[in-house]
């Protein structure tokens, strides 16, 4: 297949080394004998949202998102008709904030997100910063990863994590964390994400081909570091919780 990726704001959204997220999938994609185009989307210039495969934006800082925000609006529409077609989609870090109904600044400033969830985002001075160690229903393993966040996050009811045994979630500690739509996955855990969860991204795989009808005839290929590094990991959480 001729896969068409398209990452927003890599420039602005891209701390803790968000682009990862898009490198691991082309690599899978790749290894599983497909064409992957990664297409970029930036600020003030233009995209062709519709007859994407795969949508993703990785985290920044509370300034950075801002300005992702006042171009992404633009793509709202397309991007809530992509969702509701079932095109997979990752929002990382602040980036899953974009998603919701409104982010309150620190300042009292409020930004309007897209509406796709029906949240709201509470900016403030402190911030959670902490290693977590969670459960989804998309698998059966542990999810791990790491938080440094300064929002709290209300009116989530589809969360990516339903249950978090170590670190942040949502609205607190051991609350649910992220957000799950369909095939869009957002999620304030950083690492980045799809390379320290080898079977979250073997979901986001099976989802990508399930978006174009396709089968997928055999497993998701992994770098044994990978599955090492997920090992240890999960096993040095878990001794915390």
């Amino acid at each position: 297949m001729d896969i068409r990726i398209l990452h927003f704001y890599p420039d602005l959204m891209s701390l803790y080394g968000s682009y990862a997220n898009v490198s691991v999938l082309k690599r899978a994609l790749e290894a599983l004998g497909n064409t992957v185009t990664v297409e970029t989307v930036t600020p003030g210039g233009s995209a062709e949202v519709a007859g994407a495969d795969y949508l993703y934006m990785g985290a920044g800082t509370e300034r950075a998102q801002k300005a992702a925000l006042a171009d992404f609006v633009r793509y709202g529409e397309a991007v809530k008709a992509l969702a509701e077609a079932g095109c997979p989609m990752l929002l990382a870090g602040t980036a899953m904030e974009l998603l919701g109904k409104t982010i309150t600044a620190a300042d009292g400033t409020v930004y309007h997100g897209i509406g796709l969830g029906d949240f709201t985002s509470q900016q403030g001075t402190k911030r959670f910063v902490e290693d977590v160690y969670g459960h989804t229903e998309l698998c059966p393993e542990p999810v791990v990863g790491f938080m440094n966040k300064c929002a709290v996050i209300s009116g989530v009811e589809t969360p990516l994590l339903t249950a978090v045994e170590l670190g942040y979630g949502n609205e607190g500690a051991k609350t649910p964390e992220g957000f799950r739509y369909r095939n869009v996955l957002a999620s304030q855990l950083t690492g980045p994400l799809l390379v320290k969860n080898p079977r979250l991204l073997d979901k986001v795989v099976e989802a990508v081909y399930a978006y174009r009808n396709q089968p997928l005839t055999g497993p998701v290929p992994h770098d044994a570091w990978t599955e090492q590094g997920y090992a240890i990991t999960a096993e040095q959480l878990k001794l915390r919780v």
